[in-house]
């Protein structure tokens, strides 16, 4: 697969003007082919394999908060992308998390061509059907490279996405928890 994308890397250079044979362009396209490659390494991990078993009885069911999660994913529209970080909380239900099993689900989501807010969303659903906790609160907070590079460059402008499950969503109290947690 990596030979077919550096093709069609080496297309696009020949298509924009340059010469795709000269020196300083001579293997981008196999460099760019593997980099494109590693940005969507998401597409061939599933839920099962990076949480392989991490999963623990515990009684605790005050509130578990990992902040600050940094992320890279690739903008879908425009394939450029999108740098953040991630917030993600849950109320346990019998049962906890490793703690490094929330970074490999952000990654494994955001190493797609994605959208911020079906990201949030994948994120929340992916926490709860793991743990079935009794809440799951994601925050994501990005700068979009598609609209500080091109467009209205706005290089100053962010977005926010959240998704609130369970408790999250009905408690008013929870909510406002995690809101100041994380603020």
């Amino acid at each position: 697969m990596s030979d077919d994308i550096a093709h069609h890397y080496r297309q696009i250079i020949t298509a924009l003007g340059e010469n795709p044979d000269r020196e300083g362009l001579r293997d981008t396209p196999k460099r760019a082919a593997k980099a494109m490659q590693f940005l969507n390494a998401g597409y061939n991990q599933s839920l099962g394999e990076i949480i392989n078993g991490a999963v623990f009885e515990s009684h605790t069911d005050e509130m578990v908060l990992v902040k600050d999660i940094e992320l890279y994913s690739m903008c879908e529209h425009h394939l450029l992308p999108f740098i953040g970080k991630c917030h993600i909380a849950y109320l346990p239900n019998g049962k906890v998390l490793g703690l490094s099993k929330f970074a490999r689900i952000v990654d494994m989501f955001a190493r797609r061509m994605q959208i911020q807010e079906n990201l949030t969303l994948q994120i929340a659903d992916a926490v709860q059907e793991v743990t079935q906790a009794k809440g799951v609160a994601v925050v994501i907070e990005a700068r979009h490279l598609c609209m500080m590079m091109r467009g209205v460059e706005k290089q100053n402008s962010s977005m926010t996405s959240s998704v609130m499950l369970g408790r999250f969503r009905s408690d008013q109290a929870t909510r406002q928890e995690f809101l100041m947690l994380i603020n």
